[in-house]
């Protein structure tokens, strides 16, 4: 009896979390039974708790609802099988020759600033010109725990006062958040970051939902215009990811590089990386 009863529990948190996905991509029994090669009988069984699949069936399931390596992990845990996909992070072997070629990608974007993030917009690795970079605005080393580049541009005290038009390029990046969440879909840590973002002063409610109509500057991007001895220096960025991860980190690893979105800034940045250059050679 024991045994019935685990299994009837199983079975009913596999089939909360199936229907869960399948809500979110908006898909119809019928349509995941046609895309995923198994029968529409068999999904509801399994969404009533009334059948555990087979692990092969569960992942044919995950694979057409484009579930997240990381939740397709507890997919397979609420229907009693061991996770599949490594959760290994950044720094382990396991991601070894990831990691080199995202070091790779940070000396390549040499004399521009350029991050490893993970998929909550935790810094993994940045290129010394980052640090030089951001060095010019705020004390990089006085930011003590994990370094967030969202809590870093919306915190008062970090970068927000140094950038020409906080309030456009926030509320993109509340936009931004929502579009590129990991599977389109807000989880609980990204949920909980938007409200950690939403508690800083003069970030508005409404910006969860406004749309954003585009760039007023009329370049075909949201600049990230940075204030440096009366000049605004101008950025855009563009975002690597793994294809084909085939774990949590890979999946979940994104490497953002910095260009200059004017020929301004372009000289003026290779200008302020040279001066600072000059003065590690002297120090």
């Amino acid at each position: 009896m024991r045994t019935i009863r685990l299994a009837s529990n199983v079975s009913k948190e596999l089939g909360g979390l199936l229907r869960y996905w399948r809500d979110v991509r908006g898909v119809s029994q019928l349509a995941l039974s046609l895309d995923a090669g198994i029968s529409q009988r068999q999904i509801s069984f399994i969404e009533s708790g009334r059948s555990v699949p087979g692990r092969q069936t569960l992942l044919d399931l995950a694979q057409s609802l484009e579930v997240p390596l990381r939740e397709r992990n507890m997919l397979l845990l609420s229907a009693g099988y061991a996770p599949m996909y490594s959760e290994a992070g950044w720094s382990t072997q396991e991601m070894a020759r990831v990691s080199a070629a995202a070091r790779r990608v940070l000396e390549q974007q040499e004399p521009f600033p350029a991050l490893v993030m993970d998929r909550y917009w935790n810094v993994l690795e940045v290129s010394r010109s980052t640090l030089h970079f951001f060095n010019c605005f705020i004390d990089m080393t006085a930011r003590t725990g994990p370094r967030n580049m969202l809590h870093l541009i919306f915190d008062p005290q970090g970068l927000r006062p140094h950038i020409a038009n906080w309030e456009v390029v926030a509320r993109s990046l509340i936009q931004r958040v929502r579009r590129e969440s990991l599977g389109q879909v807000i989880d609980p840590q990204t949920r909980h970051l938007l409200d950690a973002l939403f508690a800083y002063p003069e970030v508005r409610a409404e910006w969860q939902s406004q749309g954003f109509s585009g760039s007023e500057s009329g370049l075909p991007m949201v600049p990230l215009g940075f204030l440096h001895q009366g000049a605004v220096l101008n950025y855009f960025s563009m975002v690597s990811t793994v294809g084909t991860p085939l774990t949590v980190a890979s999946q979940e690893l994104r490497i953002e590089c910095m260009f200059p979105a004017d020929d301004a800034t372009d000289a003026l940045h290779l200008e302020l990386m040279k001066t600072l250059n000059d003065d590690d050679a002297e120090g």
